[in-house]
């Protein structure tokens, strides 16, 4: 992968798309982060140590209980909050998928070189906090503020900018009563990896908004500038071309992959005769999942869909497979509410963004 600048600290280029082996760099971020093992997706609420991760710094070393949120900007009454005063005010447990949104990367020809997601980078937890509201109400948002920012204490570069993780969501959104800020994740306190002592969830959305290690709420009357916000997670079809903000999730689905597997390949063989096929379907927004087919050998078939688990959650879905000898190709497409439905092939994002494409899994059935 060419670098004209050596020193990324100094180097403020786009990183450019490559095809071929994966760099050591992508490897190294591929041993940091991790995404969930595609058999786990029989869990409703991904167990924590199963719940997908990426980091873009460092996870910070928090060493005690006395966290505080500075409240600044655009309000009547600037200052900090403790965390336990935050416990204090109304909560509410919410189950919500979030998905990376550079979840199926890997997978983009040529491909964006980042975190080498193939389609393991989705997850589903239980989140207990606050509604951001509750919060915002009580720092009395001026008329004029506009967006609310969201500032984490983890540091680092990217292509030569030095900055903490921020995002920022526009003032009707934030006021939403599903955005929290949450410190507990499927009845527990966060883990360090996870944004412990608290964080940001924004449902329906990509992980990148939902901040972590949430240090700093910032009321603004005019668009924050920061570089997640503004220099990356848009979407690009055209290198340098027009850009679009990533924002909700698109519909997508996945299946576990049946049988047992090859150590390496992660090839699978299964029996010939029926075959248990099961899965999860979500989209983003809050829309729910209306429909899913199985597909076998590019035959498709409806599969059946589970009661749903929340508004934010995903579906569940199951479907029979009757397998005979031979070599075959399964995969899963699903349809929302909306009536949006996964293309078969990924559409080209300069970012690798968005690849909500059909999965496909080759099985051998003996």
């Amino acid at each position: 992968m060419p670098n004209p600048d050596p020193n990324p600290f100094t180097n403020t280029n786009r990183r450019p798309a490559v095809d071929g082996p994966f760099h050591a760099h992508e490897v190294g971020l591929a041993l940091r982060n991790s995404g969930i093992l595609l058999e786990a997706l029989r869990h409703e609420v991904t167990p924590a140590g199963l719940h997908y991760l990426l980091s873009h710094f460092d996870v910070p070393y928090v060493p005690d209980g006395t966290w505080q949120v500075e409240i600044a900007g655009r309000v009547r009454r600037p200052g900090t909050i403790a965390l336990e005063e935050i416990k204090r005010l109304p909560s509410r447990t919410l189950r919500v998928t979030l998905e990376c949104a550079g979840n199926g990367r890997a997978a983009m020809t040529p491909r964006y070189p980042s975190m080498p997601w193939g389609h393991e980078a989705v997850s589903t937890a239980e989140w207990t906090g606050t509604p951001l509201r509750h919060v915002l109400e009580r720092a009395e948002l001026l008329d004029d503020a506009m967006e609310i920012a969201f500032l984490a204490i983890d540091r680092g570069f990217d292509r030569g900018h030095e900055h903490a993780y921020g995002r920022s969501l526009l003032r009707p959104t934030a006021l939403g009563e599903d955005v929290l800020l949450v410190w507990a994740m499927n009845g527990a306190p966060l883990l360090p990896q996870h944004g412990y002592p608290l964080r940001l969830i924004v449902p329906g959305w990509y992980g990148m908004a939902s901040v972590k290690w949430l240090a700093r709420i910032e009321a603004r009357a005019e668009p924050y500038d920061g570089f997640q916000q503004v220099s990356t997670y848009r979407y690009r079809p055209v290198p340098e071309g027009p850009a679009t903000p990533v924002t909700h999730m698109r519909v997508k689905s996945l299946l576990v992959p049946p049988g047992i597997p090859d150590f390496y390949t992660r090839r699978r063989m299964v029996e010939a005769g029926p075959v248990a096929v099961f899965g999860r379907a979500w989209s983003g927004g809050g829309t729910p999942i209306a429909r899913v087919q199985l597909g076998v050998d590019g035959h498709w078939q409806d599969a059946h869909l589970d009661p749903p688990q929340g508004r934010y959650a995903w579906c569940g879905w199951h479907a029979l497979w009757r397998a005979h000898v031979g070599e075959h190709e399964l995969s899963c497409r699903a349809t929302d509410a909306a009536g949006e439905t996964q293309p078969l092939t990924q559409r080209w994002d300069s970012g690798g963004f968005g690849n909500n494409a059909v999965q496909r899994v080759e099985v051998t059935a003996r």
